[in-house]
């Protein structure tokens, strides 16, 4: 069992910065993957960034060149840099740990575990 909880989530500027931060417990997180999702209101939840048990990692294209996803396995850690913060990006951001799969000719992130999420908003 994996327990993750989201932290670094508040008000920023437009163009400003943000780093969330899910910090796990209960079981090492070095054998998953680990996924940054969001949900805005009234919108479908999308996958953010992903990066791999072995450190690869995949962005929305949307956030690719702003943000940045990496992992601490020592300290059982994932993070989400968020710079260049625009009126698109507010919404209830949560992190997953999961299992690499197939899916079609695409390799996933599959989440098994979810946090509750932090909320980011952001001010124009």
């Amino acid at each position: 069992q994996v327990f993750l909880a989201e932290s670094g989530g508040g008000s920023v500027n437009v163009g400003g910065s943000r780093r969330l931060a899910c910090a796990a417990s209960g079981h090492g997180i070095s054998n998953y993957c680990l996924v940054w999702f969001r949900r805005a209101p009234g919108k479908e939840r999308e996958e953010v960034a992903s990066i791999s048990n072995i450190g690869l990692p995949k962005y929305k294209n949307s956030v690719r060149g702003r943000f940045t996803v990496s992992r601490d396995n020592a300290g059982n850690t994932l993070y989400l840099q968020m710079n260049s913060l625009k009126p698109d990006d507010p919404a209830l951001y949560y992190c997953a740990a999961g299992h690499q799969e197939w899916r079609g000719i695409s390799e996933v992130c599959a989440p098994v575990y979810w946090g509750q999420g932090t909320q980011v908003t952001v001010s124009s």
